[in-house]
């Protein structure tokens, strides 16, 4: 079994990688962070002969979540997301879209909680959730051991910790997220985010990005 990772850049007001993480025996798998141009992402699907069963959101601004409504009607797949994330997929100012010519909602979604493991009914990937919040309150990684990477939203990016500066982003809560969550995976995970190439876990620490003094 081999898990296969795809990068799909969406440009709206900004542009935002969105990954398809696909079973490569049953070509089953899930979409993370669709942010926008929903017919990029159903003519990929439709190229490479997948099955998507859920559409995960990392979080809940509205550049990794603008285009899941059409898509999950298209699909008929559930959208997943952190326990609290209606606090952001049902106000269109605490999602950011308000603010960017839009009024982007994403109601009735599925809700996973830390530590749950999300599971394919055709295939073997399992992906684990991690709650890291700080640029949001509901952020979330999710870590796949088999296939050695993390999809971590805007929780870090290649130069560094992810924004804090938009409501509800707490510096100290993200700090300690990223401590506490992610530098512990092996070294060699692949951190995924949504504005960045990818880079190791190891890369990050070794850069140095954060020191033992602004981890405390």
């Amino acid at each position: 079994m081999a898990v296969q990772v795809y990068p799909l850049l969406a440009r709206g007001v900004f542009a935002t990688y969105g990954y398809f993480v696909i079973d490569s025996e049953t070509a089953c798998g899930f979409l993370v962070d669709p942010g926008a141009q929903p017919r990029l992402f159903l003519a990929a699907i439709r190229e490479n002969g997948w099955d998507i069963e859920a559409i995960l959101f990392t979080h809940g601004h509205f550049d990794h979540t603008g285009a899941a409504n059409p898509l999950r009607e298209e699909l008929g797949v559930p959208v997943m997301a952190h326990e609290l994330a209606d606090r952001y997929l049902l106000d269109t100012r605490l999602n950011l879209s308000a603010g960017h010519g839009g009024g982007i909602i994403v109601p009735d979604t599925v809700k996973v909680a830390d530590g749950e493991t999300i599971g394919l009914s055709r295939g073997n990937i399992a992906l684990e959730v991690l709650h890291v919040p700080g640029h949001t309150d509901d952020s979330c990684a999710f870590y796949c051991e088999q296939g050695r990477f993390a999809l971590v939203g805007d929780t870090v990016y290649e130069g560094g910790p992810g924004l804090t500066v938009f409501p509800t982003g707490d510096e100290a809560r993200l700090r300690e997220s990223i401590r506490s969550k992610l530098l512990p995976l092996p070294s060699d995970t692949l951190l995924l985010s949504g504005h960045s190439r990818p880079m190791t876990v190891g890369r990050f620490e070794a850069d140095n990005l954060l020191s033992d003094q602004q981890l405390m």
